[in-house]
């Protein structure tokens, strides 16, 4: 699973790619099949601490854009790694970016493992929230029969490009009070001040794999992509 990542991030151009893993049997997995591996801290509470000690390592430059790829999301798109790095080097004002769908389903809006994100008109995130937001007066009173009103709610997708000057300010931060009530890291950002630019792409990318059931279904749809 973690070398078809691999391969997505081959197939989006980039210059450089890393696993970085605190497991020696992925390791030796990436090592054998070719690309680069690095074995880091086990003690790292998110895959950005984890990016911040793969960038002082390498000692890349401050103004280096870094897209970091969760190991189990073997069918992410090329063309939105891309577009992840692409819209961070198009930026003077953020230091982060990230990727974001219109989300049209109830139980989409209403799923906590489900994050949404609203932003402002200039595409920089407000905040990001397993709840519905934003929340419809009108429409939410009664949670039967909802309709969701178009161009109103995006749904998070959980990749996003760095610099590595913001890597360094990062990992300086205690984690702040929403990402503890939350569960999701990208609110020390904008806890600190700090601005996420989000692109909207047109879908969400399929789910990654969390569970067995999860690991059958994208090993039929990646069988069904190769015909």
């Amino acid at each position: 699973m973690v070398l078809h990542v691999c391969d997505r991030a081959k197939d989006a151009g980039a210059i450089q790619i890393v696993v970085a893993t605190d497991d020696a049997r992925i390791f030796d997995a990436v090592k054998n099949y070719g690309f680069d591996a690095l074995m880091t801290s086990d003690r790292h509470d998110s895959g950005t601490e984890r990016l911040a000690e793969v960038a002082a390592i390498y000692q890349w430059n401050k103004e280096d854009i870094i897209v970091n790829l969760q190991g189990d999301e073997p069918l992410i798109p090329a063309e939105y790694i891309a577009l992840a790095a692409n819209s961070l080097a198009q930026q003077n004002t953020a230091d982060v970016a990230t990727l974001a769908a219109e989300v049209l389903l109830a139980e989409e809006i209403f799923n906590p493992n489900v994050v949404k994100v609203v932003v402002d008109k200039y595409q920089y995130a407000l905040y990001f929230s397993r709840a519905a937001i934003p929340w419809d007066r009108e429409q939410f009173q009664q949670l039967d029969n909802v309709i969701i009103r178009k161009n109103a709610y995006l749904r998070h997708i959980g990749m996003y490009a760095y610099r590595v000057n913001f890597l360094q300010r990062y990992v300086q931060w205690e984690t702040s009070a929403l990402e503890k009530i939350e569960m999701l890291e990208q609110l020390r950002i904008l806890w600190e001040g700090e601005k996420i630019f989000v692109a909207k792409v047109n879908t969400a990318p399929e789910a990654g794999v969390d569970t067995e059931e999860d690991l059958l279904r994208v090993e039929q749809r990646m069988l069904q992509l190769q015909r």
